[in-house]
């Protein structure tokens, strides 16, 4: 009987997370498979709208109404004690972030699941590595998503963790029906990206490489975000759960996200995955020095000082002027990405997804967040002095409305 796909891949992360694993080829896939075993469509799930807009596709993908959370302003996740009773009751899921590798309030979120019947899901991909309490993320919820175009910078690649071997089983057999044949010149590209971006960074060709692509328009985002086309959307969701109705968005940046591997770029992602701790140690030597900058997130500062660094895929810095900076910051030879803003409620609006509550935090945050590679660490902090970057003001809180009834002026 052969092995089923990725099996030997699938095997090492297993033994690094104690959670049987099945190989996709990105996370993105690994995530919707997910949401198509433990979601019914038509379900609300709860998440961050201070996310990558391809998550929030996936779960439209999947057929389901994205509800979004009340975040902290320090670190984008979700707050719990944030979101309203009426809204908890109304959950079939709940879509953890983990935003730059800073751990979602995975306790908390566990015991309201479990309370209410519902499954916690962990998308995982920026968290590789992370540990709460010990225990590792990627096994508090039902099932979490990795990818490992993230810390092993493969740029391709991912994996499911679900609790036991049925579930392991059921989910290779979905994910085969959605895998599409091996080409190779897929394989090729897959292969290539990421010594191609190596040898840029290591030439110093990163400020005119990234330009000129900007000038030939081989970017898919013009801003943060990329383009709705709500009409087309719209549309979309006649067929959902479809995830080829929504592959125009959802491939955008990998189009290549549920094509099988070959032999070549499994073998590459095996070396990668084999250099993994030493990764990991780097990106924690980063974050000790970019957490004891003044830009650092109090998330960042916090965590750092009481459980130790995390080996983060980005540090949260909040500065003043962001996007100008990102533009500045390109002349230093440094290309922040993964940056979400402005949040998908405000992107998307209330036609595709259930807007916070509270907005207001997810915006300051979105708007004032700098993630800074912890591997870049000391290039980000220099780049930063020099440019004279200054830190956010800690957002006001809003005063609290006067709901009573006014007085009656006198004379009337």
């Amino acid at each position: 009987m052969p092995m089923p796909y990725g099996s030997r891949l699938a095997a090492t992360m297993t033994r690094r997370l104690g959670r049987e694993c099945v190989y996709t080829p990105s996370a993105r896939l690994a995530l919707y498979l997910a949401l198509r075993r433990w979601c019914r469509p038509g379900g609300r799930v709860l998440m961050s709208p201070v996310n990558d807009d391809v998550i929030l596709f996936v779960v439209l993908a999947a057929g389901l109404r994205p509800v979004q959370a009340p975040v902290s302003a320090w670190d984008g996740n979700i707050d719990p004690s944030a979101v309203p009773e009426a809204t908890w009751r109304n959950l079939d899921a709940v879509l953890t972030t983990n935003l730059y590798g800073i751990p979602d309030r995975v306790g908390e979120l566990r015991t309201r699941c479990e309370a209410l019947g519902i499954p916690l899901i962990e998308d995982a991909a920026h968290a590789i590595g992370t540990h709460v309490d010990g225990q590792p993320i990627g096994t508090f919820g039902r099932a979490a998503a990795f990818s490992l175009s993230k810390h092993v910078a493969a740029m391709a690649g991912g994996f499911l963790a679900v609790e036991d071997a049925r579930n392991r089983r059921e989910m290779e057999l979905l994910r085969d029906d959605l895998l599409e044949p091996t080409r190779l010149r897929a394989d090729l590209a897959a292969a290539l990206r990421p010594l191609a971006r190596s040898a840029v960074r290591t030439l110093h060709l990163v400020r005119p490489a990234w330009r000129t692509m900007r000038r030939l328009g081989l970017l898919e985002r013009d801003t943060f975000r990329m383009a709705l086309h709500a009409p087309r959307l719209s549309a979309s969701a006649l067929r959902a759960p479809s995830l080829t109705a929504y592959e125009p968005w959802v491939r955008v940046d990998l189009h290549d996200f549920r094509t099988r591997h070959g032999a070549l770029v499994r073998g590459q992602l095996s070396l990668r995955m084999s250099r993994l701790d030493t990764n990991l140690t780097h990106r924690r030597a980063g974050v000790t020095l970019l957490s004891g900058t003044a830009w650092a997130s109090p998330a960042l500062r916090d965590r750092a000082a009481h459980e130790g660094p995390f080996p983060l895929f980005r540090a949260p810095l909040l500065v003043d002027d962001r996007d100008a900076l990102v533009e500045r910051l390109v002349n230093h030879g440094i290309v922040c990405g993964y940056i979400y803003d402005p949040p998908l409620d405000d992107y998307a609006g209330a036609e595709f997804v259930e807007p916070s509550p509270d907005p207001a935090p997810a915006r300051w945050f979105a708007s004032h967040v700098l993630p800074a590679d912890p591997l870049l660490a000391h290039q980000v902090t220099s780049a930063l002095t020099r440019e004279r970057a200054t830190t956010a003001r800690p957002p006001i809180p809003a005063p609290v409305p006067d709901t009573r009834k006014p007085p009656t002026p006198l004379g009337h």
